[in-house]
């Protein structure tokens, strides 16, 4: 093979190339460069700086061997000294180049082979670098695709352009691919690799049912009802939340369709499976109930703090709620992102008798009282010793049945059982050895001291350090069930909030973090500041 051979055959070659990978023809004039200038290192020898250049308009080629200009030459094969460079180019100065013309070369059958392991390689790398750039800004979208094989339940995918992978716990169950099949999947990561990139499909992700809803309901795809979050057990059931920016239009309406053709196209490209779709509402109460649905709920309590939820259904209603082995109350968890506790109306009758019951026989212990009084204090809503201490005696005065006299006394026994108490626990807090400034901390009781010294944190450094969830705790999902990491402060009834603020505190008197400056007062041309006086007057 002859370069110089047939200068429009180089060109030639480099279209369609380019054309048949779909990358830029400059990239493929390139590799062949490089492959050019390693035959010619071969030829002429490896130590040579040796350059081949391919005009992209005429084909022609150029070797060159390229010398430095330098003062003293240690290097014959890329050096030149400078008064054989101005012998070449009056205007050479040390540190230019000076560039040698080569004669074309002939391939040997070794140099022939070595060029086109060169080009074929740098042809793959741009081929994969276009198909990572083209494809890394599609995740997220539904692609569609040829299956080209299958692999141990793994689907590979021809895209087209690339080649997508869809693992076997990507795919529905039951669900088979033959080579040849349509298919359509959603694309959830492109990642580098040293086998090229690897394009990640999925059909049991949460958001190819939100793109399938997307590509069926109009009004999705125009942005006038949003999908707000989507829950699904794959091939079997889901749900979604879904809200209209336009009072006028129904969103589940919508989204079912013409006596339900919008939600069937989905399901049957789901396998069959079934879709509740759910009103969404900014109401956390309401979403939760929407989304328990079909099962009818009688009463809600949430606790904002743990994220947690009770949810009182009847008692008929309660395998409904819960579902089949609990599909449908883990797949309203995971759509409204609160756990969710279900009660019958008969467990949560029980438990509010019980919680009287032990309230009541703490107040008979701690204030020495009889049972009506401690069951008139319950029933009013107190819940500890320190609510009676603490609480303006006015309240205790409104209480059916108790005189100025009686709730004086009331208060009295608290304040006295309190202190009693909270010597007992700076005793215990002494004996635990938790420093005496920790007691200043803003928000801190005696009965967070001693939970301070049972898990040893004993200074304010050791406050400082905690995270949030040291002190409150936190729940993590293992095997698909959620479980409960205690904190220092279970058992204390102490929110998220407070056990932040604790912390912060504390971190400020370590001085990580600065105190936030005071506002400066800002008055207006003209207006007086306090005392009447202007704001730089002096008394």
């Amino acid at each position: 093979m002859v370069v110089s051979a047939n200068r429009l055959e180089l060109l030639q070659i480099a279209d369609a190339v380019a054309r048949e990978k779909s990358i830029e023809r400059e990239v493929v004039i390139e590799a062949m460069e490089e492959a050019i200038q390693r035959a010619a290192r071969s030829r002429y020898g490896a130590e040579n700086d040796i350059r081949a250049e391919i005009d992209a308009k005429t084909g022609d080629l150029r070797l060159s061997r390229f010398l430095q200009v330098v003062e003293r030459v240690e290097n014959d094969a890329t050096e030149i000294d400078l008064d054989e460079a101005k012998r070449r180019n009056p205007a050479a100065m040390v540190g230019d180049f000076i560039a040698e013309a080569l004669p074309p070369i002939d391939f040997g059958r070794i140099a022939a082979q070595t060029a086109k392991q060169v080009i074929v390689q740098k042809v793959r790398d741009a081929e994969r670098e276009r198909q990572f750039d083209e494809y890394k800004d599609r995740i997220g979208e539904i692609v569609h695709g040829l299956v080209k094989r299958a692999e141990y339940g793994n689907v590979v995918v021809d895209l087209g352009r690339a080649e997508g992978i869809m693992r076997r716990d990507e795919s529905l169950p039951r669900e088979m691919f033959r080579p040849g099949d349509r298919i359509r999947a959603y694309v959830y990561d492109v990642r580098r690799e040293t086998k090229g990139p690897q394009i990640f499909l999925s059909r049991t992700h949460p958001q190819f049912m939100a793109k399938l809803f997307a590509q069926e309901v109009p009004e999705i795809y125009d942005g006038i009802i949003e999908v707000k979050s989507v829950a699904r057990d794959p091939g079997s059931r889901a749900k979604i939340a879904v809200l209209s920016k336009d009072s006028a239009i129904d969103p589940v309406g919508a989204c079912v369709g013409m006596r339900g053709s919008r939600v069937q196209a989905v399901v049957n490209e789901l396998q069959g499976e079934k879709i509740d779709i759910i009103q969404w509402s900014p109401d956390q109460a309401t979403f939760i109930v929407n989304a328990l649905a079909p099962a009818e709920v009688s009463k809600v309590v949430l606790d904002e703090d743990a994220e947690r939820i009770e949810v009182v259904v009847p008692d008929e209603q309660l395998s409904l709620a819960i579902g089949r082995r609990g599909q449908n109350v883990r797949l309203a968890s995971q759509l409204t992102g609160w756990n969710i506790d279900i009660l019958t109306e008969a467990e949560e009758s029980e438990r509010r008798q019980e919680e009287f019951r032990t309230r009541t026989a703490m107040f008979i212990d701690t204030l020495d009282v009889d049972e009506v009084i401690a069951q008139l204090l319950t029933s009013e809503g107190f819940a500890s010793v320190e609510d009676v201490a603490y609480v303006p005696l006015s309240e205790l005065e409104r209480i059916e049945g108790f005189d100025e006299g009686t709730a004086a006394e009331l208060q009295n026994r608290a304040l006295g059982y309190v202190e009693r108490e909270n010597a007992a626990l700076d005793a215990r807090r002494r004996e635990l050895g938790v420093a005496d400034d920790v007691i200043e901390i803003e928000g801190v009781t005696p009965r967070m001291l001693v939970a301070f010294g049972e898990n040893d944190v004993k200074t304010i450094e050791d406050v400082a350090g905690c995270a949030v969830d040291d002190l409150t705790g936190w729940t993590e999902e293992r095997a698909g069930e959620q479980v409960r990491e205690p904190g220092i402060f279970d058992g204390l009834d102490v929110s998220r909030a407070e056990a932040e603020a604790i912390v912060i505190a504390a971190r400020r008197r370590m001085g990580w973090i600065e105190e936030e400056p005071e506002p400066e007062m800002e008055f207006a041309e003209g207006e007086e500041g306090e005392m009447g006086m202007e704001p730089d007057e002096t008394a």
